[in-house]
């Protein structure tokens, strides 16, 4: 598989886990103002269920009917008994994506790129980051973007401290560095990167706070558990009215023509330098995508 083709900054603020098995929820998100549906056929699904939520899921997929929003299915794992024939099933599938679980090294990406040799060029491959053994190895993993379908990394955090037996609060501390080891792999090799869940969902002030945590480490967003989450997590990852228009004096500061060939120049009364007019440029962009993408969200007539 050929590196993946340079994209439009895409939003992925929201991005909600949907049962596979439930029918009237992946119904519901249809409607909803997040970014991104998971359709879910591993943790979310019973094994006797298996075979009948993929075939639900192809059915929803091929139906459409999800607007702009992106729409990805988590397969199970290679290693047992519904993991090859979820990856078949994409070989057909109008997904954007797939995203797949328990990932241990680069060599995990490469089996399931191997496996999706199959499907169309343009759907994508996320991974979950949730295990042990792939925190130190978290560059390398990222590192096959170059030459696999790879285009995002999703935090597995409930997995990823039952596996470290950690207890977290909202804030969670003892996850620190593996999130930001995970921030800068992504960052490296131009993935995008996605928060994992928040469980208490009707604790909104701890959601809020682990959204904010979250954009302040570098995430492009957050996966969610709960269509009340959707709003609230929008809310925080879209960038606000200050920053947009501090991104337009910004850019306007560097288009004046005496301007053109400077490197650094004073803007609100502090030196900001090419790399913030490339940071402005990304904001703009970024509330350019929102608006768009909001604007073709209605809620479908039919399915």
């Amino acid at each position: 598989m050929n590196a993946r083709p340079s994209a439009a900054i895409r939003p992925r603020r929201s991005v909600l886990y949907v049962p596979g098995s439930n029918a009237r929820a992946i119904d519901k998100a249809r409607q909803l103002p997040c970014d991104a549906v998971i359709l879910d056929l591993e943790d979310a699904v019973a094994p006797e269920m298996k075979d009948t939520a993929r075939a639900a899921v192809l059915a929803a997929v091929r139906a459409g009917g999800f607007g702009a929003r992106e729409v990805i299915v988590r397969v199970n794992a290679l290693d047992t008994a519904w993991g090859v024939p979820d990856l078949r099933a994409m070989g057909d599938c109008p997904a954007d994506a797939v995203l797949v679980p328990k990932i241990r090294s680069a060599d995990d990406i490469l089996h399931y790129d191997a496996a999706l040799a199959h499907a169309p060029a343009a759907l994508r491959l996320w991974a979950m980051v949730e295990t042990a053994a792939c925190v130190f190895r978290l560059d390398g993993i990222a590192a096959t973007a170059a030459s696999t379908r790879l285009a995002c990394l999703v935090m597995g955090t409930n997995d990823l401290a039952k596996e470290l037996r950690m207890q977290l609060d909202p804030l969670r501390a003892p996850l620190a560095a593996v999130l930001g080891l995970a921030v800068v792999a992504a960052r490296s090799h131009e993935l995008a990167l996605l928060d994992g869940v928040f469980n208490a969902f009707a604790d909104t002030e701890g959601f809020e706070a682990q959204c904010r945590q979250g954009l302040a480490y570098g995430f492009d967003g957050k996966t969610l558990i709960h269509p009340r989450q959707v709003e609230p997590c929008n809310a925080v990852f879209s960038p606000s009215e200050a920053s947009i228009a501090w991104a337009r004096r910004v850019r306007s500061a560097f288009d004046l023509p005496e301007n053109a060939a400077r490197g650094a120049l004073t803007v609100d009364g502090a030196m900001v330098e090419r790399l913030h007019l490339a940071e402005a440029d990304r904001l703009l962009a970024l509330d350019a995508a929102i608006r768009t993408q909001g604007s073709s969200q209605a809620a479908p007539t039919s399915t």
